[in-house]
């Protein structure tokens, strides 16, 4: 099979760089790297010489595909050399100006036909190609780091781009192993776009001191199964590089109230405390090892109080029945006892207005968040409330620690953590839909393989019903009075009339 691009140059020798040339090179393409900096193609052809040995050592690549890839890896030194690519990859600093200078010198270079495209993560690339004398040959063709393990390439259309300048991008990215995902060109494309609810809406759980850092994180790994949680990742991805990509998409929105920034990761980056490559972030790090802070003990309580569980509450009968196994003694009356334990679980709403309108005593009153079964979690959250007596929520934390399962206790909160978390991932990625960002295969797609969710948001919104997450955004939108938690159309009347968040019209 003939390679879609057989001449392929990369103007950038840093790790993007390097990786878009390795897996190039490997599809078969004839690869020139080009740097400013010199001597930084040689280091880079020198360090991708090194990989492919490597690889071959480990028995993932014969010495003769090691010679062939290296064969076709060249130095370039001026902009010249690459007068006969096909096909250029810019993956240089994230800056307009200079991104646009570089272009401009490349098409007194290459021929007319040669494909230009930009791997900027954040930038227009409508804006980019504007002043270029071909835009329509120009796309946002956007790897992500380490490119060889990361398997998604996002193409997207400038508003000049042609469409079969997108469809042979995309026939080279499926050449090199890659999906390619097709996107607008709109602020963060599909990948960091769709990323915005994770780590925003956990930052702003920290800033209302309902838990910590570290909490937040158990609580999304063990209750919906993401493999990092949002801190753990900032200290990977480090906020020198987070906090500007947060702020970029708020602002390309007009300040969007959904994909509102955070004062707390501002003030972190104007200390220094980046993340893990510096040793410090939202953990410690000593010797590039994670420092994580110990769970509180389950409190000893002696006398257990009878249990009450609101006839509102979510998964009403799944709960009643894990506080059988959990061996409760259950009050069964119309309204609990002076001396029960009384049991709450709203979806969206926090527990002071549940005790409120239902008139439950709130000193009494324990919230549990009952979003996903309990038989597909690995951690439990309860929520207090300001009124909340210390015995009651030792009561409650011992009584539902019984079986192993642990628990953590949060501070009052609108939709707990893993709710609002959930909704607000459902609620964007169904707003991108809404703006024909992507399709819904390919927003599914681009997620999972470049944020490793464990499933897409729209089949996260699935598994926990459109209807809830409509729930949840409603009443959270009632406890904060935010634009932020306002249901997308696309959810809204999706879930209104039962169709799967995946239905296109």
């Amino acid at each position: 099979m003939t390679v879609e691009f057989q001449n392929v140059a990369i103007i950038g020798a840093g790790a993007m760089g390097r990786g878009i040339a390795q897996i190039a090179a490997q599809a078969g393409s004839q690869v020139w790297l080009f740097d400013t900096q010199e001597g930084a193609s040689a280091k880079a052809c020198e360090a991708l010489g090194q990989t492919w040995d490597k690889l071959a050592d480990k028995g993932k690549l014969s010495t003769e595909a090691v010679a062939t890839n290296k064969a076709r890896l060249h130095q370039a030194n001026t902009l010249k050399d690459l007068a006969g690519c096909q096909l250029v990859v810019e993956a240089i600093v994230e800056k307009i100006e200079i991104k646009k200078a570089v272009f401009a010198e490349l098409e007194k270079v290459v021929a007319a036909d040669c494909v230009l495209v930009t791997n900027t993560s954040s930038l227009s690339v409508t804006a980019i190609a504007a002043g270029m004398q071909h835009p329509t040959r120009f796309a946002g063709y956007h790897f992500f780091n380490p490119v060889p393990l990361m398997k998604v390439v996002e193409v997207i259309a400038g508003l000049k781009t042609d469409a079969a300048v997108c469809q042979r991008l995309s026939t080279f990215a499926r050449q090199m192993g890659h999906t390619p995902v097709q996107a607008q060109d709109t602020p963060g494309f599909i990948v960091n776009h769709a990323g915005r609810a994770y780590s925003t809406e956990a930052l702003r759980i920290v800033s209302e001191s309902i838990t910590d850092f570290a909490t937040v994180d158990r609580i999304l790994r063990d209750q919906v199964g993401f493999r990092l949680g949002p801190f753990e990742l900032f200290d990977l991805t480090a906020l020198d590089v987070s906090h500007h990509v947060i702020e970029a998409i708020y602002r390309q929105y007009y300040d969007e109230p959904r994909y509102r920034p955070n004062v707390i990761t501002a003030q972190r980056l104007a200390g220094g405390v980046v993340g893990k490559k510096v040793g410090e972030g939202f953990y410690n790090y000593v010797d590039g090892v994670q420092q994580v802070p110990a769970e509180p003990a389950v409190p000893v309580v002696e006398n257990m109080p009878p249990v009450w569980v609101s006839p509102r509450a979510a998964r009403r009968s799944e709960l009643l029945q894990l506080l059988k196994d959990l061996g409760a003694k259950i009050e069964t009356g119309a309204s609990p006892s002076p001396e029960a334990l009384t049991i709450v679980a709203p979806l969206g709403f926090d527990v002071t207005t549940v005790a409120v309108v239902d008139r439950h005593d709130p000193a009494r009153t324990i919230g549990i968040d009952m979003l996903v079964p309990d038989s597909d979690t690995k951690r439990r959250v309860l929520a207090t409330n300001p009124a909340t007596r210390a015995d009651i929520r030792d009561a409650a934390h011992a009584l539902f620690s019984r079986d192993g399962k642990p628990v953590s206790v949060i501070r009052d909160s609108g939709g707990f953590v893993t709710q609002r978390v959930v909704a607000s991932i459902v609620n964007i990625a169904s707003d991108m839909c809404q703006q024909r960002v992507c399709t819904p295969q390919d927003l599914e797609t681009a997620v999972t393989l470049g944020l490793a969710y464990p499933m897409g948001p729209l089949a996260m919104g699935n598994r926990y019903g459109p209807d809830s997450m409509l729930e949840i955004l409603f009443n959270m939108q009632t406890v904060y009075g935010d634009p932020r938690y306002r249901p997308s159309p696309w959810l809204r009347r999706r879930g209104a009339i039962g169709l799967s968040l995946m239905q296109e019209e």
